[in-house]
Order: structure tokens, then C-alpha cells, then sequence
């Protein structure tokens, strides 16, 4: 019962947050069919994860997991585009970087939960009812989080035409893409290696960092934000809390954390690897020279 009231809290706790900061930054804007577009954008992406986790839970599975979630996404993006009345360069371009993005990693997500088989994460998870939609909840919370930057910088209104913002945050979005590809590519041919199985990747990118796919997942939503900034006025700067809230994720909840404690208990007695901890950055990279 503790357990359960525990999850339903969280739930609970988390919608009315994201609806705060819905409702603090769009307060200036105007609304459509009631709500401003932003609140339309979080309906979208909390109600479509519930969507999923309905067939999920149903058919005891996580296969579709992050395919959902790119897709989302890209529908949330391109929803946000079709609401707004007027575009400009700007928000063509945030769309389109967004899109690309997702396509991306959800086509990588899914190609390799489909060639694993599934995603042990989710063993425990999967049985326990508000446990699981707890997951997909926080996936919904993603969707919003990440892309509220662009959000409102599309929807707000402002056409600030572009420059040295849209130029700098193009770089590091490429740079970021470019970064975190190849590390997935290098990681999952070295996962089809039958020669490293049960070896710990130290090759390519990831002689430079433990967690090169992270920095460049990092470096990216930076760079959406950074083209996005101009754009944004008063209460909309709240959406600056896009970046900061992927290195949250990333660094404290569930990325680097989790695979840090894994990697550990797997490889913790493994002198090659406690040398490669020990002379390897976690995140930032170290020059290759």
C-alpha cells in the first residue's frame, strides 16, 4: 500500500508541476480553444505515453517504449508548428532539428531493443500497475521538458530574424549529433563483436569519455536553446530550464548514474577497467592528444 500511494504521490506531483510551468511560461501569450500552446503540447505528450502504457501494460512489454517517445516527439514539434499561425526561419529550423534528432534516436532506440530482445530496466517495472505508468508518465514529462525551449520560442510570437544565436546554436547542435551518433554506432558494433563480449567498451569517442553519447546529447539540446533564446521574452525564459533539465537527467537520474553503478558492479574487480575509470573523464571529454 506504501509502495502504491508512493507512485500515485509522484504521479500526482509531477502533472501539477509541468502544468505550472505550462501555465507560468506561456502567461502572455494567447490561447486556442482555451489553452495556450504550450498546454496543449503537455496534454499531447502526457496523454499519448498514457496511450502507450495502456498496450503496454496490457501485453507486458517495453518493445515500444522509445519508439513512442521519438514519435512523440516529432508530433509534438510538428503539432506546435501547426498551430502557430505564422512561422519564420527560426522556427523552421528548431522543428527541423528537433525532427532529426528523434528520427535518429528513436530508429537507433528501436533497432536495438528489437535486437536485444528488451530492456532489463523494465523487468521489475512492467508488473507493478502504477509503477509502470509512473515510467510512461515521466516520459510525457520528458517530451514537454526538452523541447519547452523551442516551444515557446515557436509559439510566443517573437520573429527575431536570425544571426550569430541561430549560427553558435547551429554548431553545437550539429557538433552534438555529429558526437553522439558515432558513439552509438561505435558501441553497438562493438556490442556485435562476439570477441568483446563481456567487455567494457574503452575504444573510439569512448577512450575520451565514459559517456560520450550523453555530451553529445547534452551539446545538442544546448545548441536548440541557444537558437531558441532569442525569441523568448518575460516569463518564456523559464523555458531555458530545457538544457538544464537534460543534464539533470542525464548526470543524476537516469543516465550517467545508473550505468556508473552497472559498469561497477559488472567490471568493479577488473583492473583494465578500474584503470580506464580512473584515467577517463565521465562526461567531458579529454583531448585525444
Amino acid at each position: 500500500m506504501k509502495s502504491v500511494l508512493s507512485n500515485l504521490a509522484v504521479i500526482v506531483f509531477l502533472l501539477l508541476l509541468l502544468t505550472v510551468i505550462a501555465l507560468l511560461s506561456s502567461r502572455d501569450m494567447v490561447t486556442v480553444g482555451g489553452l495556450t500552446i504550450p498546454l496543449w503540447v503537455l496534454v499531447f505528450a502526457v496523454g499519448s505515453q498514457w496511450l502507450g502504457f495502456i498496450h503496454a501494460y496490457v501485453w507486458q512489454t517495453e518493445r515500444y517504449y522509445d519508439l513512442i517517445g521519438a514519435i512523440t516527439n516529432i508530433a509534438v514539434i510538428s503539432f506546435t508548428v501547426w498551430m502557430v499561425q505564422e512561422l519564420d526561419a527560426r522556427s523552421l529550423l528548431l522543428a527541423i532539428f528537433i525532427v532529426l534528432w528523434a528520427l535518429r534516436l528513436g530508429c537507433f532506440l528501436f533497432a536495438r531493443i528489437v535486437a536485444d530482445g528488451g530492456d532489463g530496466r523494465f523487468d521489475d517495472i512492467k508488473p507493478n500497475f502504477l509503477r509502470f505508468l509512473l515510467t510512461w508518465t515521466l516520459q510525457g514529462a520528458w517530451v514537454f521538458l526538452i523541447q519547452l525551449c523551442a516551444i515557446l520560442a515557436i509559439s510566443g510570437g517573437s520573429h527575431e530574424p536570425l544571426g550569430f544565436f541561430a549560427l553558435l546554436g547551429g554548431i553545437f547542435w550539429l557538433a552534438g549529433m555529429v558526437i553522439e551518433s558515432i558513439a552509438d554506432y561505435q558501441k553497438r558494433r562493438f556490442r556485435r563483436d562476439v570477441a568483446n563480449q563481456g567487455r567494457f567498451i574503452s575504444v573510439g569517442l569512448w577512450s575520451l569519455s565514459r559517456h560520450p553519447n550523453y555530451f553529445g546529447e547534452i551539446l545538442l539540446w544546448l545548441g536548440i536553446a541557444i537558437v531558441a533564446a532569442p525569441a523568448l521574452s518575460a516569463w518564456m525564459y523559464i523555458g531555458l530550464l530545457s538544457p538544464c533539465f537534460v543534464v539533470f537527467l542525464l548526470t543524476k537520474v537516469s543516465g550517467i548514474p545508473l550505468l556508473e553503478a552497472r559498469a561497477d558492479t559488472r567490471w568493479g574487480s577488473d583492473e583494465d577497467y578500474l584503470r580506464y575509470k580512473a584515467t577517463t573523464p565521465v562526461l567531458l571529454p579529454k583531448s585525444p592528444f
